[in-house]
Formats: C-alpha cells, sequence, structure tokens
C-alpha cells in the first residue's frame, strides 16, 4: 500500500511540472491572455517597426491593452502596417499617438499608446495618425560612431614633438 501511495505522488508531482513547463512556454510565446472579450481594431503606420512581432502587447500606462494581430508593409508608401486589437472597454482619443518601445534595454518590442485629449474616440477601423517608429540600438551605435569619427577628422593636429636638444 506504501508503495502505490508513493506512486501516487510522484504521478502527481510529474504532472505539475509538465503544467508549469506548458505554463511557462505559453508565457514565453506571449499567449497566456485567453481574453475572449470584445475588440476593436486599429492600425498605425510606422517608418521602421525594428523587432515588432504579431501577439505583441498593446500597452497604456503600463496595463495590457490589445495586441498587436499583424504586421504588413503598405506596398505604396513602404511603411509598415500594424494592426492592433483593443479591448472595447478602453477607449482612446483621436488624437492619440502610438509608439513602439522597448521593454527594458534589450526586451521585447510593443505598442505603446498615449492618449491625446480629443473629444471624439478613435472608430474601430481608424488609423492612429500620430506615430513614433521603433528606436534601432544598431541604429544608434552607428550615429554615435560616424559623429565620433566626424569630430576626430576635424579635431586640429597635435602639435610636433621638439626634436633635438634644449638651448
Amino acid at each position: 500500500m506504501a508503495k502505490r501511495n508513493i506512486e501516487i505522488l510522484v504521478g502527481l508531482f510529474v504532472l505539475l511540472g509538465l503544467l508549469a513547463l506548458v505554463f511557462v512556454a505559453l508565457k514565453a510565446a506571449n499567449l497566456t491572455s485567453f481574453s475572449g472579450g470584445a475588440t476593436y481594431t486599429l492600425s498605425a503606420r510606422f517608418d521602421n517597426i525594428g523587432g515588432l512581432k504579431a501577439r505583441a502587447p498593446v500597452r497604456s500606462a503600463g496595463v495590457v491593452v490589445g495586441r498587436v494581430t499583424g504586421i504588413t508593409l503598405d506596398a505604396k508608401s513602404y511603411q509598415g502596417v500594424v494592426t492592433l486589437d483593443v479591448d472595447r472597454r478602453f477607449q482612446f482619443p483621436k488624437d492619440s499617438a502610438a509608439k513602439i518601445l522597448t521593454a527594458g534595454l534589450l526586451g521585447d518590442q510593443y505598442v505603446g499608446i498615449e492618449p491625446g485629449g480629443d473629444d471624439k474616440n478613435l472608430q474601430p477601423g481608424d488609423t492612429i495618425a500620430q506615430t513614433q517608429s521603433a528606436v534601432v540600438l544598431e541604429n544608434l551605435i552607428g550615429q554615435f560612431l560616424t559623429g565620433k569619427a566626424a569630430e576626430a577628422g576635424t579635431a586640429p593636429a597635435p602639435a610636433p614633438a621638439a626634436s633635438g636638444a634644449l638651448k
């Protein structure tokens, strides 16, 4: 009987371990929110979306208010068009701004919405007019290095060392 109890406990422990593994996998894949609530669709155009991915969170004041559902390239303007599903509980003014932000220094990217002050709200299918593209770390480093190289090229040359003995 004691052996059977130990086998049941080991089985429960293994089952809990598998459930924890599934939870971690869903969290890593950004699929932990299974909210079936009503949403509405917005879109935003960005010059550079950086590493933004579908299913990335949409946040306002740090609170998740929706998800990125699609990313496409506009063939005419060559801008990235990001489609957002926002929870109906959260209504944003028409003059709101969308930014692609990074969680931490090298974390995942998400869309941040800053509410505006307009009396009218965005309607389903509207496009957020004010956007700010992603800051790409490689571009910043390249600009920094280019600036330092330009400074080095315009700096005055060092005075030649005196040769010979002192008089």
